[in-house]
């Protein structure tokens, strides 16, 4: 089993599709690591020798960042935006969506279940 960027990658799946496992990966980019690493998009992952891997490995940590250091990226990226005050920042920090969609209805993601009628408390009736 090939370990990438600190991900298994699963044995039966062809590496092209495998790399996409990986956060921050997606098919466009799995297709330039594996040119660039002159492995074959068809080949499955546990027909990988240990030389086409550790290839495959370097190529990414010297051209991607992914994983952690991704991840790190964008919620400091989201942070500055809400410590500068800024619309989307804004937006994030409410849990809205932030690029414009209508949120009269629709929004379910982001705003999260819809709260139903709110029980209104009995007052006392009776005064003793």
């Amino acid at each position: 089993m090939a370990r990438i960027a600190g991900v298994d990658l699963p044995p039966n799946k062809r590496i092209e599709i495998a790399l996409t496992y990986i956060y921050g990966i997606g098919r466009a980019q799995a297709m330039k690591i594996l040119t660039a690493a002159e492995v074959s998009f068809d080949t499955k992952v546990r027909e990988l020798n240990d030389d086409e891997i550790n290839h495959i490995r370097k190529v990414i940590e010297e051209q991607h960042r992914v994983e952690g250091d991704l991840r790190k990226d964008t919620s400091f990226n989201i942070k500055r935006l809400m410590e500068i005050g800024s619309y989307r920042g804004l937006r994030h920090r409410r849990g809205l969506p932030t690029r414009g969609q209508r949120t009269k209805t629709n929004a379910r993601t982001r705003k999260g279940p819809r709260r139903g009628p709110v029980a209104v408390k009995r007052k006392a009736t009776a005064k003793t």
